[in-house]
């Protein structure tokens, strides 16, 4: 599986590839889909292009993404979008629009609140576990950890020379991650280090402007698709 992550907490300042309506997300959508991705990833934003996990919001990128492409679609629900584990978890029980997925960093603050406002509603839950945070230690110790869609291992580092390393220790210390599949992904310098370490290991990954605007030669991205592209090319070389 290749998810295609469309913008994440990017915004306009990164560039015009980075779209934020939900018009300009379905189109990236469609564009990265057809590229090869199987499954997307997408951070609703408000008009001034902030996250958010506004209901209305969500409906409309949800619908418009839909429209379009028939993978599955999932959301963030970062701290950052809504601080309050209370008030993030009160926002998932408004939504009128359900995505197939969401991603719960289990390091934050009532991260075991949130997946189980999701999972109630039948939402999948991919419990994010990042590097350099006791989100190991707290996702195999929780009772939660085995209702989980997937892992999303999360590598921080984001030095192209260690990336990799950072990946195989976060690996190491998941284990068997209570059973559940892994999908691993790298950020801006180490997303293409630890892409091509997924492929070795026949991992799941995920690629686009959220992870980098760069593709693997240095040049900048000119679109998720392009990215998604370069992914799979640099995946299936790894193998």
């Amino acid at each position: 599986m290749v998810q295609v992550c469309l913008n994440g907490s990017r915004g306009a300042a990164d560039g015009v590839a980075v779209p934020l309506t939900p018009e300009a997300l379905a189109d990236a959508a469609a564009q990265a889909v057809a590229a090869g991705a199987t499954d997307i990833h997408v951070h609703p934003k408000t008009p001034c292009g902030q996250d958010t996990l506004s209901a209305p919001v969500l409906a409309a990128t949800l619908e418009a993404i839909r429209a379009r492409v028939s993978v599955p679609v999932g959301v963030t629900t970062g701290a950052w979008a809504e601080p309050d584990p209370a008030a993030r978890a009160e926002r998932i029980r408004t939504w009128t629009v359900l995505p197939d997925h969401a991603s719960v960093n289990w390091h934050e603050a009532g991260a075991e609140q949130v997946a189980a406002a999701l999972l109630a509603r039948g939402v999948g839950v991919e419990a994010g576990i990042w590097s350099g945070t006791d989100g190991v230690e707290r996702f195999t110790a929780s009772p939660l950890a085995p209702k989980v869609l997937r892992v999303l291992a999360e590598v921080t580092d984001q030095d192209a020379g260690t990336a990799e390393d950072s990946a195989r220790a976060l690996l190491s210390a998941l284990g068997t991650a209570r059973g559940r599949p892994v999908l691993l992904h790298g950020d801006n310098g180490g997303a293409w280090p630890v892409l091509r370490l997924a492929g070795r290991l026949r991992l799941a990954t995920r690629i686009g402007l959220e992870d980098t605007l760069f593709l693997p030669d240095g040049r900048p991205a000119a679109s998720n698709a392009q990215l998604v592209a370069a992914g799979l090319a640099e995946y299936r070389r790894a193998r």
